[in-house]
């Protein structure tokens, strides 16, 4: 499949390029809990759309999938992004929060790089962020600037289903898409520098 690269998307009027798949996937749709979630993802975007930012949409999404326990994993570097979101959350919601740095687990216990060689630094911890999480038995997981394989470890371990808030673009304010929005860094992503 290279869905990206087809100019008519039929798909969007019903077309099924996968039809060898498409029974079994439908099974998996009608699951409880997946139908539920679909059925809730669809009128949030049916109702919503171009009305709700994404947090006002997590909320919504949360009430209607009657989740009580959210969970937050956060960087350390977003720290106040993350307590705002708390805050706000909590108005709704049992919050829960557990910092990329939980456990204090020393970066040499692994030999991992450090970000300035010679100092005690504590290592990123998102299978233990998810094994908190999971103790706790929240309903749902926040993302909140995880790095890059942070997250999918996180996702990887997590029992409760996880959506994002903030992606981690330190270079870019956190908007990963402006990558590819800003002509100078598409140029750059394209020539391979």
């Amino acid at each position: 499949m290279r869905c990206s690269l087809c100019n008519k998307k039929l798909c969007y009027v019903g077309k099924d390029c996968r039809k060898d798949i498409t029974e079994k996937i439908i099974k998996e749709y009608l699951k409880e809990e997946n139908l539920k979630i679909t059925k809730v993802s669809s009128y949030i975007e049916a109702t919503y759309y171009m009305k709700k930012t994404r947090l006002e949409e997590i909320i919504e999404f949360c009430k209607l999938m009657d989740y009580k326990k959210i969970g937050i994993a956060f960087c350390i570097g977003l720290e106040n992004e993350a307590k705002t979101l708390s805050n706000i959350l909590s108005k709704h919601f049992d919050v829960y929060s557990v910092c990329c740095k939980v456990c204090g687990i020393d970066k040499d216990s692994f030999e991992l790089k450090k970000i300035r060689e010679g100092e005690k630094e504590a290592m990123c911890n998102p299978i233990g962020q998810a094994e908190i999480l999971n103790d706790i038995g929240t309903d749902l997981n926040i993302m909140v600037g995880l790095c890059i394989g942070h997250d999918i470890l996180f996702q990887k371990y997590s029992n409760a289903p996880t959506t994002v808030f903030i992606v981690k673009d330190r270079v870019l304010a956190h908007n990963t898409v402006g990558a590819i929005y800003s002509k100078y860094y598409l140029k750059k992503l394209l020539e391979g520098d």
